[in-house]
C-alpha cells in the first residue's frame, strides 16, 4: 500500500512530511500485523456485530431466495466485515488528520475529510456522499 502526502496550499516542511508519512505506515503496520497476528481477539470489536448483521440482512440478494433457500449470512461473515471498517474509518481517519496538519489547526473539520477523499481515486465511490472539493488534485493526476 502505497501513500503520496499530496501537496497543500501551504509550504511544508520535508520533516513535516516524513512525520506524516511515518504515521500512515505505522497505522498501516499496525493494521496488518492485528489482521496476522496468531493470538488476535476476533471477539473484541469496535463497532457493534448486531448492527453489522442488521446492515448485511438488509441487502437485497441476502433477502432474496435462491432455488427456493434463504441465503444465509455465516459467522465470520460479521467480524471480517467489522474488521474491514475499522480498517476503512481508521484509512479516512489518518488521511484527514493529514490534511488537518497541512491546514496548520488541530481540529478535523468536515472540509478537512471532504478534501482528504477528493484527493484520491480510490475514494471515488463517495463522491455521490461528499461531493466533489473544487481545486483539489488528486495523488494519481500529480505523479505523472
Amino acid at each position: 500500500m502505497s501513500f503520496n502526502c499530496p501537496p497543500s496550499s501551504g509550504a511544508r516542511s520535508t520533516a513535516q512530511m516524513n512525520t506524516q508519512l511515518t504515521t500512515y505506515q505505522a497505522f498501516v503496520a499496525k493494521s496488518i500485523s492485528e489482521i496476522t497476528s496468531a493470538n488476535t481477539d476476533w471477539k473484541a470489536h469496535i463497532l457493534p456485530l448486531a448492527r453489522i448483521k442488521k446492515i448485511m440482512k438488509s441487502e437485497d440478494e441476502i433477502k432474496d431466495t435462491v432455488g427456493g433457500q434463504k441465503l444465509m449470512i455465516s459467522s465470520e461473515g460479521p467480524i471480517l466485515f467489522a474488521k474491514a471498517c475499522e480498517m476503512f474509518i481508521g484509512e479516512i481517519a489518518i488521511r484527514a488528520w493529514i490534511t488537518t496538519e497541512d491546514a496548520k489547526r488541530r481540529t478535523v473539520q468536515k472540509s478537512d475529510v471532504n478534501t482528504a477523499l477528493s484527493r484520491n481515486e480510490m475514494f471515488d465511490f463517495l463522491i455521490d456522499i461528499i461531493g466533489r472539493v473544487p481545486g483539489v488534485l488528486r495523488e494519481e493526476v500529480r505523479a505523472r
